[in-house]
């Protein structure tokens, strides 16, 4: 019945998340809505996994009573396979959840963008 999920994060510029999802974790631009001289809207695509960052301003044209939600707390979880390679791509970008190994058997990490949402990242069974 559910085909997909892909987490829309509502932020006042989309450009400063970019440097995380393009340039460090290796995600494509798939599609782009400018919003004046600023991006109103992205998607971010890589392997499957896609996430959307939409502005303030974008979303008060779009549906205006999202826009007066508190922007910056989402949570996102993502699995990887390879959790070296993602604590070399966010090197030198304040963790907000130090590397800890859990009861339910993953190693995590976790950053936060400039729009304060959380991204962890998480490898199963080690």
């Amino acid at each position: 019945m559910i085909k997909k999920l892909t987490p829309v994060l509502y932020v006042e510029e989309i450009e400063p998340c970019l440097d995380l999802w393009v340039n460090r974790l290796g995600f494509a631009r798939t599609v782009e809505v400018p919003e004046g001289d600023k991006l109103g809207f992205v998607t971010l695509a890589k392997d499957g996994v896609e996430v959307m960052y939409q502005s303030r301003a974008s979303v008060a044209k779009d549906v205006p009573a999202f826009a007066k939600r508190k922007l910056g707390q989402a949570n996102l979880y993502l699995e990887v396979n390879d959790l070296p390679a993602v604590e070399r791509a966010v090197k030198g970008i304040k963790l907000a959840l130090a590397k800890r190994k859990t009861f339910y058997g993953a190693t995590e990490i976790g950053v936060q963008d400039p729009a304060g949402n959380v991204i962890i990242f998480a490898h199963m069974g080690g």
